[in-house]
């Protein structure tokens, strides 16, 4: 497969790009199959829930990162800004609209899973991977190391970023994220099944860093 060898910010207009791409690469991940549980409709729910984190990022002003392939997005990431400014109330009618849809449950494991999570974010100001997917068909190119290594340029270039958080609900994932200058800071039984492990890697004093492998290519 051709592919591009840069990441680009994604434009509005190609949101719905960008929830394809993440709704692919998190189908069977397990913050999804806990928040959304085995309630019919699966792929129909998974979809309002990643439109939802998507549109959020757009809502208050943030970062979409995507790669593009011959016939559109075929790796994305959405990062947010934990210590921006307020959300506007657009966010708030937004959100709201997304859990009148998916229930109670779905909101209450989710706002479970957001709390267990909280207490190890960095206290200083730094851009959040809030998730970073590649699609099925992609994978194996590099693309998720493109992305990563996008967003840490991100933090970078922004005076206010100390560095970047994430968490991962994959025990695999651990020792990748390490390998690429993250610290485990925290790590939660969230319910039962699922175990979080939130990192932090600070932004290098010399800003020369470059990534040069491969990362996980999905996370939430």
């Amino acid at each position: 497969m051709k592919v591009s060898r840069d990441a680009v910010v994604v434009p509005s207009r190609d949101f719905e790009e960008v929830v394809d791409v993440l709704c692919d690469a998190f189908e069977d991940y397990p913050v999804m199959r806990f928040v959304l549980g085995d309630a019919g409709a699966y792929d129909r729910r998974l979809r309002t829930l990643v439109g939802f984190f998507v549109k959020a990022r757009e809502v208050r002003g943030e970062r979409l990162l995507g790669v593009p392939g011959p016939d559109g997005l075929i790796a994305a990431a959405i990062v947010s800004n934990p210590h921006g400014p307020p959300a506007p109330p657009s966010f708030q009618a937004l959100r709201e609209a997304v859990w009148n849809e998916l229930g109670a449950g779905p909101r209450k494991r989710y706002e479970a899973f957001g709390a267990a999570c909280a207490p190890f974010l960095p206290a200083e100001p730094h851009l959040h991977l809030n998730m970073i997917g590649v699609r099925g068909s992609a994978q194996g190119h590099g693309l998720g190391r493109l992305l990563l290594g996008a967003v840490h340029d991100l933090s970078l270039r922004d005076s206010a970023s100390s560095g970047v958080s994430l968490t991962t609900e994959d025990e695999a994932n651990v020792a990748l994220y390490q390998h690429f200058g993250y610290s485990v800071v925290g790590e939660a039984e969230v319910g039962p099944g699922l175990r979080s492990w939130s990192f932090f890697r600070a932004d290098p004093t010399d800003a020369g860093g470059t990534v040069s492998e491969s990362p996980p290519t999905a996370q939430s």
